[in-house]
């Protein structure tokens, strides 16, 4: 038996014959051709199959996986319509009179190492979409099939690392689990296996020997183990997790319809995140009481151009009517430094994640603010709406955005438009200084909801996407968790309340802490409620309050 180590990214247990699946690699050669235009035209043929299989991926991503994640194959169609892409490429074969496929490659790889050289981690990432979209292109020109899972057996597939293409092309019943040489948790791989519920383990480093092909195997995607060829002992004792986790699962789903409080009668709301309507299916599943967090920096990224008020507004009034009632929180366009869409011409800065980003673009671009705000308000009337603004850091902001939020109601009014006049305005709480005059901004809001992600990254100066800090990012330190109990109390001195959007919603080992001092609102994926409606349920809040609270002040 050999045990590999990766990191586990998406829970559960699978057993099976491991498959490895094997990139092709092409052998692209470079020879002179008589006619540039000919193949011009062959590239341009090509580019328009490649688009045409990119439209049917994201119809299919769209069913399996939801919109937020079929969104990629959207940005992979505009990467391919890129003038900058097509303009190389067309360039090459003009001006060095050769073959179609090697102006591809050649493009693909000064792209990708342009994108690779690059700070923003963003745009380092774009590297890996860039050889994606280059790979298909070479493969239609050169009539190579995409390799695939074949025979009937379902398989664990190893791979060094999988693009968005190859794992919404596999058939997913065939699929038992995944495991990959790179990646890391906000990989595609990952983050499409947690869509999926389908266990999988990345980041295993150097193990892809052609000798483990077709032999059994176990990925432990709660521990990031792989066992191949594991003993009869492994496979039995995981054959018995793998049921536990089975057993679990079935728990949880009867915990439906029963409340979120504590032994000692303590009751928490418990919602859920969500980038788009596709979502809310998820949120009603597992029994949500509500949305905490509605990303709709989304409508702005799917699109090739702004979105208009009258397509904000329909997306809104049926997520508001679709809860039917139930709370349903949207936060203000959050586009800048890692979300990026083009068409808003968003200058490169040094600092991205510091820099022309959220609320600041909307005080800046008044026009697009009052725009969603409008959508906002209009589709109030239709649900139980409240509007969350992200990246505050000073009072005037607020200041700034109740002078357009008036005159945006003061607008709908004129024009005999209904809405609800008292929808919830809150704000993010995810900058050190938010934290620090929480009492004073307590003043202004209806509510507050913190940012986790960011307050840590930003109090801690810990890039949070830099795999090479993820020793020093640490969400638990005790200057993050003394900055929440700050703001909590802030909160509710002032008399509004105090949610948590972030990841650390659905970290089970806080959520003692956060019940201690006074959270009223967690908000996690919507796979995650039930599992944190259990945590909560079992605990007795008044045996270890005074004990959190010492140890959070010492």
């Amino acid at each position: 038996m050999t045990v590999l180590k990766g990191k586990g990214v998406s829970g559960g247990i699978a057993l099976g014959r491991l498959l490895i699946y094997e990139k092709r690699e092409k052998n692209i050669k470079r020879y002179r051709v008589e006619n540039a235009e000919n193949e011009i035209k062959r590239f341009e043929d090509a580019k328009k199959e490649a688009i045409f299989q990119l439209q049917h991926l994201y119809d299919k991503a769209l069913q399996e996986v939801g919109e937020t994640h079929a969104m990629i194959f959207d940005i992979h169609q505009m990467m391919l319509n890129d003038l900058d892409y097509c303009d190389s490429i067309i360039n090459i074969i003009r001006s060095q009179n050769v073959n179609a496929e090697y102006a591809v490659a050649a493009t693909a790889d000064n792209f990708a190492m342009m994108f690779s050289a690059m700070d923003d981690s963003y745009m380092k990432e774009r590297a890996a979409d860039v050889r994606d979209i280059s790979e298909r292109v070479l493969n239609i020109l050169s009539d190579a099939s995409e390799n695939s899972i074949s025979g009937s057996e379902p398989v664990i597939v190893a791979a060094e690392d999988l693009t968005p293409s190859q794992t919404v092309q596999m058939d997913k019943d065939k699929v038992l689990g995944f495991v990959t040489m790179k990646g890391s948790s906000n990989s595609h791989t990952a983050i499409l296996a947690r869509t999926m519920n389908i266990p999988a383990v990345v980041n295993a480093g150097e193990f892809l020997k052609p000798e483990y092909d077709g032999q059994f195997c176990i990925i432990d995607g709660f521990s990031g183990n792989v066992y191949i060829d594991p003993d009869e002992a492994t496979i039995k004792h995981f054959i018995e997790k793998q049921k536990e986790d089975r057993f679990k699962r079935e728990l949880l789903s009867e915990l439906k319809g029963k409340k979120n409080i504590t032994l000692d009668g303590q009751e928490i709301n418990i919602y859920a995140n969500i980038g788009n309507l596709s979502d809310l299916g998820s949120v009603l599943q597992n029994d949500a009481g509500g949305v905490g967090l509605f990303r709709s920096e989304f409508l702005y990224l799917e699109k090739l151009d702004f979105p208009t008020e009258e397509e904000q507004f329909n997306v809104y009034k049926t997520a508001a009517e679709t809860m039917a009632g139930k709370k349903l929180i949207i936060r203000t366009l959050d586009i800048g430094a890692d979300k990026q869409a083009k068409y808003f011409n968003l200058p490169n800065e040094e600092n991205p994640a510091m820099g022309y980003r959220a609320i600041r673009i909307c005080l800046q671009e008044k026009e697009i603010f009052k725009t969603q705000l409008r959508a906002l308000y209009r589709a109030s009337a239709y649900g139980q709406i409240a509007i969350m603004f992200p990246m505050i850091t000073s009072l005037k902001e607020i200041k700034e955005i109740k002078k357009v939020v008036k005159e945006v109601k003061s607008e709908l009014l004129a024009d005999g438009i209904p809405f609800d006049e008292s929808v919830e305005l809150g704000i993010m709480i995810e900058t050190p200084a938010a934290v620090i005059i929480s009492d004073i901004l307590a003043k202004e809001v209806d509510f507050f909801s913190i940012g986790t992600n960011d307050l840590t990254q930003y109090a801690l100066a810990v890039d949070r996407q830099n795999p090479k800090l993820d020793w020093f990012y640490d969400p638990h330190h005790k200057a993050i968790i003394r900055m929440i109990k700050m703001a909590a109390d802030n909160a509710h001195q002032n008399g509004i309340w105090i949610g948590i959007c972030g990841e650390l919603a659905s970290d089970l080992e806080l959520t003692e802490t956060f019940l201690s001092i006074g959270i009223d609102e967690l908000s996690v994926s919507p796979g995650l409620i039930l599992e944190l409606r259990k945590k909560v349920r079992e605990i007795d809040v008044s045996k270890i309050r005074d004990d959190i609270i010492r140890n959070i002040e010492q």
